[in-house]
């Protein structure tokens, strides 16, 4: 979000401790009643797999067909053809104290505890664990679920007043195991006995990501825009931008459903890379600071449709990755573009995102150390715009307008029928790149979509584009916040898509199967037609 946009915004988007033992009971057996695929519908001469999720099977890459070995029963792949469920979704949120809760952990790896802090006015409530992936167009499987446990509602937050930082620093509740859980994205679904429910966000994560594509979680980015107790990153109380925090905490639910960033940005693309049956690894924005292993020869990493705040660390690692020939796709807009540090916890792993924006005078790290100054990636004191790591820049916010294609014969959009000129109405938004001259961009890079629109007045594009590095690796972005989105659009599925439709669904679908297809097969530059550049035909200079 562009530093004269500092007023908080709405995204589009869904709205007494027990005993350790109490926590595991069964594991779920399949019989669950599967929610209908999606329709199936043509485009253009495409195949039924570009029409959409629910269209497809899985692809016949060559890892689909591997039968992975017991030693590796905890990877994505060994999940191909267990059973799903449909009833993993929210059906009665009811009002905010109904029930909520919060993680000790961000994430864990396979086997890991985590303890669970909640509050609910109902006499009890059960936990039951999804992981999210294809399952047959049914989205989910029901890998854990609790017995029942009491409820108990818990003190309102505290406010930290030097950073009005939020915490609920409730009670751990229950502890969860997660031995034999698979990695993957997970939602933890809290049923209260009073019928209503809310999510628990969980990614277990990968330690390894050798010759896999690696999808990034942007939980640090939940957290900006996390308005339990009243405050997040944009807005405080009052709902002004000078009351906001200057620090987040993890020690808190999230807000409306509980996993409302999650669902809206990163689950669609989720489902998609879980059925094409590429090897898939899983982590953090917030595990990538502290530790870049499962980056080491990984294939592609994914930052997925909303990841705006990452630490200087973190986007050092995913540099270092390309350019050791890691592929890199943005699948969304506003990628890097805060700065934050991470804070807190009592065993270091950053608890707090720090991040005093256009505040950032009254950083206790500014001046002594600029680099780690928390505001905007291209602004002082230590400027570094995201461009040089994503090839765009963020430009604005809020816009609505068509998805133009500019490059209909390259290598992303084959097989989708798409012509030079053509559009996609409702694609591009709620915020935009644009590849913009004068600011750092690699090269070579070939804009593959520009799409005029217009913001604040003025007259501007939105670019998708596309780069490669000397050591081999390609990197897309796709310049629009919808993108993912639209892998659901015309479904029904996230409860409201901007008016896209089932074409759009169809193009945006393919043109991502084609991306993640070839970016797991190493980098794209060895493989796959080189960027022609264009930027100088198309903005009369080069960028």
């Amino acid at each position: 979000m562009n530093p004269d946009q500092e007023q908080r915004h709405t995204r589009h988007g869904q709205p007494q401790p027990q005993p350790h033992g109490t926590h595991c009971t069964h594991s779920a057996d399949g019989a669950e009643h599967p929610h209908p695929g999606l329709p199936r519908r043509g485009f253009l001469g495409v195949c039924a797999g570009a029409a959409g999720l629910g269209a497809a099977t899985a692809c016949d890459h060559p890892a689909a067909r591997r039968t992975p070995p017991a030693a590796d029963r905890h990877r994505p792949e060994a999940e191909r053809d267990r059973p799903g469920t449909g009833d993993w979704r929210i059906t009665s949120p009811g009002p905010p104290d109904a029930v909520a809760g919060y993680t000790d952990r961000v994430s864990v790896v396979p086997g890991q505890e985590c303890g669970l802090h909640v509050s609910t006015t109902a006499g009890s409530f059960r936990v039951s664990a999804f992981r999210v992936g294809w399952y047959a167009g049914t989205y989910a499987r029901l890998v854990w679920r609790s017995a029942p446990v009491r409820g108990r509602a818990r003190p309102a937050a505290r406010v930290l007043s030097a950073t009005r930082t939020v915490r609920a620093d409730w009670p751990r509740t229950l502890g969860v195991d997660t031995d034999g859980w698979p990695e993957g994205a997970y939602l933890l679904r809290l049923d209260a006995d009073n019928g209503h429910q809310r999510y628990l966000p969980l990614i277990v994560r990968s330690a390894h990501g050798a010759g896999r594509t690696v999808l990034l979680h942007a939980p640090a980015t939940w957290q900006a825009y996390n308005r339990w107790g009243g405050y997040s990153l944009y807005d405080g109380a009052s709902g002004a931008y000078a009351t906001r925090s200057l620090a987040v905490s993890f020690d808190r639910p999230y807000d409306k459903n509980g996993a409302e960033k999650f669902l809206t940005y990163e689950w669609a693309a989720v489902v998609l890379a879980e059925r094409l049956g590429i090897p898939l690894a899983y982590t953090t924005g917030t595990d990538l600071h502290h530790d870049p292993g499962v980056l080491r020869a990984a294939a592609a990493v994914i930052c997925l449709g909303h990841d705006e705040y990452w630490t200087p660390e973190q986007r050092g690692h995913v540099t270092a990755a390309r350019d050791a020939g890691t592929n890199v796709a943005f699948l969304g807009a506003n990628t890097c573009f805060r700065r934050v540090r991470l804070e807190g916890g009592a065993a270091g792993e950053g608890r707090t995102v720090v991040c005093y924006k256009s505040s950032y005078r009254d950083d206790p790290y500014y001046p002594s150390r600029p680099a780690q100054v928390t505001t905007d990636f291209r602004l002082a004191p230590a400027a570094d715009p995201e461009s040089s790591l994503t090839g765009v820049l963020y430009e604005g916010y809020p816009v609505d307008a068509p998805y133009v294609v500019q490059a209909a014969d390259h290598w992303l959009h084959e097989g989708t029928g798409a012509r030079a000129g053509e559009s996609f109405a409702h694609l591009v938004g709620v915020e935009y790149d644009r590849v913009t001259p004068g600011a750092p961009v690699p090269s070579p890079l070939e804009i593959t979509a520009h799409s005029p629109l217009v913001h604040a007045g003025a007259r501007s594009h939105s670019d998708s584009a596309y780069y490669t590095v000397p050591g081999g690796a390609g990197v897309f972005a796709t310049g629009t916040m919808r993108w993912v989105e639209a892998l659901m659009a015309g479904t029904g599925e996230l409860g409201r898509d901007h008016d896209m439709d089932a074409r759009t669904r169809a193009f945006v679908t393919r043109t991502t199967e084609n991306l993640l297809r070839a970016f797991a097969e190493g980098p794209t530059a060895r493989h796959r037609p080189a960027p022609r550049p264009n930027v100088r035909r198309l903005y009369g200079t080069t960028a």
